[in-house]
């Protein structure tokens, strides 16, 4: 893992988020993207070589409203980045961590993404990133 890619945070509202978030950083955030397979609506901001990613829940069935109802806003996720997601994938696998999806499906950002059960990182989610060719 080459680096934290980004901190994914659970919001209610997006837009109220974004402001808060642009005055705290002092910057706009650079992307809106919806992840329709996630059912989210992500913006990110980017924080030296690293990123802000907030989470918006798009209907109740996602894992973003789930994870509002049960925790509340907050922090929501870890992501790395990595070279060479499915080598990383097998490598956790072979450590004996579980993983939410072993195989990597599209995110947000342009990036290919896995994660590892959050029972295996101390309560934490942990996300895999590796960018998509263009």
């Amino acid at each position: 893992m080459n680096k934290i890619e980004h901190i994914g945070i659970a919001v209610k509202n997006l837009e109220e988020a974004n402001l808060t978030y642009q005055k705290i950083l002092g910057i706009s955030h650079y992307k809106t993207e919806k992840v329709e397979s996630e059912g989210v609506l992500t913006s990110f901001f980017e924080v030296g070589e690293s990123k802000i990613e907030l989470l918006e829940a798009t209907n109740p069935e996602s894992a973003i409203a789930r994870s509002i109802l049960k925790r509340g806003e907050g922090i929501h996720h870890l992501a790395f980045g990595v070279a060479d997601i499915k080598s990383e994938i097998e490598r956790l696998k072979g450590e004996g961590f579980r993983l939410l999806n072993e195989s990597p499906k599209k995110g947000a950002d342009n990036k290919w993404v896995a994660f590892l059960h959050p029972k295996d990182g101390n309560g934490v989610l942990i996300e895999l990133c590796q960018e998509r060719d263009v």
